[in-house]
């Protein structure tokens, strides 16, 4: 067993860094505001005031947070930022969906402390998350995805060596994109058959057993025809993972027309006030609920 220092206690991450508890490993966890972290210690892990004072004597620390932002700040906060804390031979996750610019500016600094860098967004949800069965698509050397694997193991039904640093963030935005594409064509035909006279329900009994819906679609169609925009995937986390992925695209000269439109959708859905609602509020630019 490990001493781990969880950083980000968010609906995802709180349920990975039980699950590290469960499994008995030392965890010390952090989180910007105060209220998750009573949840973790109830279970076990330990409180730090700062990333910082998190990463000291810890052997993995793993970051979980919003956004390239957030990122930066656990990480490379002059006063508090968990690099000042970690010590040579240790290994840094971030399992964070950041862009595949930040994730590269991360692995060099911290490389320049010798410790270890492995970057492990996930796939998967919250039902994912609180089970251990998330899918993790893991950037960098060799050595450091063998030094993680037993932190990862509790957290994951699945752990895929992706490449080098930069490729698990590049493919974590193209899942995130394909997920995203199809949600906003749902709702966009979900609209267009409501206009044309059709029931919601009884037609969603017809499409869903068709070839053309995805699981995943399936179920957020679903959530979309009863009006249940409770948080699961914010609209406004998959307009940034569409910023990154666009960006990353445009850095490699890849054309992407059907995610750049699926960004201008996102963006009118935060305009119209649900950027903090569930990815299924989608339905609401089209009439529905």
């Amino acid at each position: 067993m490990s001493k781990i220092a969880f950083l980000g206690l968010g609906a995802m991450g709180a349920r990975m860094a039980a699950n590290l508890v469960k499994a008995g490993h030392a965890v010390t966890v952090w989180n910007r505001s105060p209220g998750p972290v009573a949840g973790l210690t109830d279970q076990g892990a330990t409180a730090a005031a700062t990333p910082r004072a998190a990463a000291v004597g810890a052997d993995i620390v793993i970051a979980m947070v919003a956004d390239d932002t957030a990122s930066r700040a656990v990480w490379l906060d002059g006063r508090t930022g968990a690099l000042a804390g970690l010590a040579p031979g240790a290994l840094a996750i971030e399992c964070s969906t950041v862009s595949p610019a930040w994730v590269a500016e991360l692995a060099a600094a911290v490389a320049a402390t010798g410790a270890a860098f492995l970057e492990a967004p996930v796939v998967g949800s919250l039902p994912q998350a609180q089970d251990g069965k998330l899918i993790v698509l893991a950037g960098g050397e060799a050595a450091a995805y063998d030094q993680a694997q037993h932190a990862l193991a509790p957290l994951a039904a699945a752990v895929h060596h992706v490449g080098p640093v930069g490729r698990g963030a590049v493919l974590k935005l193209a899942v995130n994109s394909l997920l995203g594409i199809q949600l906003a064509a749902w709702a966009e035909m979900m609209g267009f058959l409501g206009k044309a006279g059709f029931d919601g329900a009884s037609v969603l009994d017809i499409l869903t057993t068709l070839p053309i819906a995805s699981p995943a679609a399936a179920n957020y169609a679903r959530m979309m025809q009863a009006g249940d925009f409770a948080v699961r995937f914010p609209v406004d986390l998959m307009t940034k993972d569409f910023r990154y992925a666009t960006a990353g695209a445009d850095a490699v000269k890849a054309d992407t027309p059907l995610a750049d439109a699926t960004l201008r959708v996102l963006e009118d859905a935060r305009e119209a006030g649900h950027g903090a609602e569930n990815i299924s509020a989608l339905i609401r630019l089209y009439g529905g609920h």
